[in-house]
C-alpha cells in the first residue's frame, strides 16, 4: 500500500478568504491554491466556490 494519498479521493488546498465592499454591500472573494502545482483559482462569491467544490467531489469514486 502506498503513503501517498488518493488523488482522486484526497485533496488539500489553501484558502484565502476576503472582503470587499461594492458600494453598501460587503462581499467576500475566495482564492484556492493547490500547494503541489501552486496553480490558483479565484472565486468572485462564496456561492462559486462552494460550487466547485461540490463538482470536485462529486464523481470521486467511494473508499473501499
Amino acid at each position: 500500500m502506498s503513503s501517498a494519498p488518493d488523488t482522486q479521493r484526497y485533496r488539500a488546498y489553501l484558502l484565502r478568504l476576503w472582503q470587499t465592499s461594492e458600494g453598501e454591500a460587503a462581499a467576500w472573494r475566495a482564492l484556492l491554491e493547490d500547494p503541489r502545482t501552486g496553480e490558483r483559482r479565484g472565486f468572485a462569491d462564496l456561492d462559486s466556490l462552494f460550487a466547485f467544490l461540490n463538482e470536485l467531489c462529486r464523481d470521486v469514486p467511494a473508499a473501499d
